[in-house]
């Protein structure tokens, strides 16, 4: 029946039935979509109660229609009646409902462009682009806008369930894969997960790590904190991901042991932000201190000396503070206190300290996560996300692999320490070798260098290489001059080394959960091969999930949180806005006329027209 209602050219729906006692169904009316008619009812227009949305009806009387009948004593059915007559003109086939309906591959579009952060109605502008029409697009726009609502229904508030099995599910078949989550009363509070590509990096480049909660990347605003350090191309990676219900040292603990657990061992230094807090402290500063230039630049000059020792740091900071009579401001003497977890002259000592030495890196992977996601994503949106930006960095890995592996350099000098350096390192790094004058500053920088040329032993007083285990252009230059040609294999780190990524970890990412090939995100011959599944399996397999829907539910949903992070979204209203709000509110009584208006005494009209009169006369 469906497939002469297409080719005929109009839709069909179910009508009446009739079953027998023991409820298996005696007939069954198939009509036409435009059979039937409208009950009339009666409103009351004048009333604002039960008001509906208006919208078109396709009711308008149509006869067509076929009638099934069971055959008795079998499971079969016979065609009781049929009324081939219509009342109305037959549309064309691309104008059918049934046409139109949503296909996988037209869902599984909506899914991916998500991930970009194309929503619903952009989408089916690019569909219509990439078909070359819109009369090649068959779903209307609001099928594409009504996705989430059709998934939503299906998943409901499982969730937080599907998340914990799909990466329980992980940790069982992903090699080495870690997944730690943490719940309050049958609530989700916190996460961790790291997989092995991450674990990879952090033995590597785990010796300087830095963390920073970001915002706004799901709908339950739970805050998201990623692990971030720098590979040997001096770029930003992830070494494990986490998510936090609440900020409280009670989860930022859970999170730390989480990723000790994961990893194995400590890093060597840890940069995170301060409090929040602080910001509204500097705010309360005098801004005509922070638009002082002088005193920018000398604060900024004292607290990122590397170089200072920490009792001439003290000495500076005290006179600094005493010449612009800052010695009673809360907020420097609060940072002076702990003037040992942030100034550099005090960790100079510790190797790698120099890598990082503000959270920025970690901004900056929150705002490459940003980009991939959005405040009003569920949890399970989250997660696809996430994975499509991890994609995405490793992708970037692999190229810069591959791009120091073959590429050839052309040297600027003949000399061989320079050779040795291009097949060593990768582009991260540059070797100099100048001559080095500063005619404008007033103060020169005096290193002493040591080197042993037979034991192949360099010290210098900059501990440049302490700090960034890379020897500095001074130190090149005594080591040629004493005859070493080539840089000593003691000083070139590991970590450094364009080889110091596994290649079997080098070529491996995270694999999508769905494995769906191109020719399936094009495709709609796979749409027939779904009408066997249910629901939650056609929308397992859109989302990527290898699980199926759970049936019991052990886990859920956080409330939304109020995270200090966040902030508050609140606009400016306009005067329109304004005096619509007021108009609402009920008014004061005015002493002038007696009646409850929107004015007081003072700008009674009643009062102003007698003054104004008394004043004429």
């Amino acid at each position: 029946m469906l497939r002469y209602a297409e080719i005929g050219g109009f839709d069909v729906r179910l009508s009446t039935q009739s079953r027998f006692d023991n409820k298996i169904i005696k007939k069954k009316h198939v009509i036409c979509n435009c059979g039937g008619k409208l009950k009339k009812k009666s409103c009351d227009t004048l009333g604002t109660s039960g008001v509906r949305r208006k919208r078109n009806s396709r009711s308008i009387g149509c006869q067509e229609r076929i009638v099934f009948e069971s055959v008795y004593g079998t499971p079969n059915y016979k065609v009781f009646q049929f009324d081939e007559l219509h009342n109305h003109p037959l549309e064309k086939r691309s104008n059918l409902k049934k046409v139109r309906q949503m296909s996988y591959s037209e869902n599984k579009f909506i899914v991916r462009a998500s991930t970009s952060k194309i929503g619903p109605t952009m989408a089916h502008k690019l569909r219509a682009s990439l078909r070359g029409g819109y009369e090649f697009v068959k779903p209307k726009v609001v099928y594409y806008k009504n996705l989430r609502r059709d998934i939503n229904k299906v998943i409901g508030y499982k969730y937080a369930q599907i998340i914990v099995n799909t990466m329980n599910d992980r940790r069982a078949h992903y090699p080495n894969y870690s997944f730690e989550f943490s719940c309050q009363d049958d609530v989700l509070d916190c996460m961790f997960w790291a997989d092995e590509m991450e674990k990879a990096y952090y033995a590597e480049f785990g010796d300087v790590i830095s963390f920073d909660a970001t915002f706004r990347t799901n709908k339950y605003r739970m805050v998201f904190v990623p692990f971030t350090v720098i590979n040997h191309h001096k770029k930003s990676v992830i070494v494990g991901s986490g998510s936090l219900s609440n900020e409280s040292i009670e989860s930022y603990s859970w999170l730390l042991k989480a990723f000790l657990k994961s990893h194995g061992k400590e890093p060597t230094l840890v940069l995170t932000d301060k409090d929040a807090a602080i910001k509204q402290a500097i705010e309360n500063i005098s801004d005509d201190l922070f638009s002082n230039k002088d005193f920018r630049k000398r604060f900024s000059k004292l607290v990122w000396d590397i170089n200072m020792k920490p009792d001439v740091f003290e000495v500076k900071w005290g006179s600094l503070m005493k010449e612009f009579n800052l010695e009673d401001t809360r907020w420097f003497k609060d940072m002076f206190t702990i003037r040992d977890s942030w100034i550099p002259g005090y960790f100079k000592d510790i190797p790698m300290c120099g890598l990082m030495k503000t959270t920025s890196r970690s901004e900056s992977m929150n705002s490459f996560f940003n980009t991939y996601s959005e405040s009003g994503n569920l949890l399970l949106n989250f997660m696809i996300n996430y994975d499509i930006a991890i994609q995405k960095q490793r992708n970037t890995q692999r190229e810069l692999d591959k791009a120091s592996k073959k590429a050839s350099y052309k040297m600027q000098t003949p000399r061989e320490i320079e050779l040795q350096a291009s097949k060593v390192y990768t582009d991260g790094w540059e070797v100099y070798i100048v001559q080095h004058n500063n005619t404008k500053s007033k103060f020169k920088n005096e290193f002493k260098v040591q080197i042993k040329a037979e034991e192949k032993e360099i010290n210098c007083s900059c501990e440049h290489f302490k700090r960034m285990s890379v020897l500095r252009r001074h130190a090149f230059t005594i080591t040629m001059r004493c005859g070493v040609k080539e840089i000593p294999e003691r000083y070139i780190l590991k970590r450094w080394r364009k080889d110091v990524i596994s290649r079997n970890y080098r070529f491996s990412s995270l694999q999508s959960d769905s494995g769906d090939g191109e020719n399936e995100f094009e495709s709609d011959y796979i749409s027939p091969g779904l009408k066997n599944k249910t629901d939650g399996e056609v929308v397992c397999k859109l989302l990527g999930v290898t699980i199926p829907i759970p049936k019991e539910i052990n886990i859920h949903v956080p409330e939304v949180q109020s995270n200090k992070g966040f902030g508050i979204k609140k606009r400016i209203p306009s005067a329109g806005e304004v005096a619509y709000e007021n108009s609402k509110k009920e008014h004061k009584m005015c002493s002038g006329c007696g009646k409850r208006v929107p004015h007081n005494l003072r700008t009674c009209p009643k009062r102003v027209g007698a003054a104004k009169s008394a004043k004429d006369s």
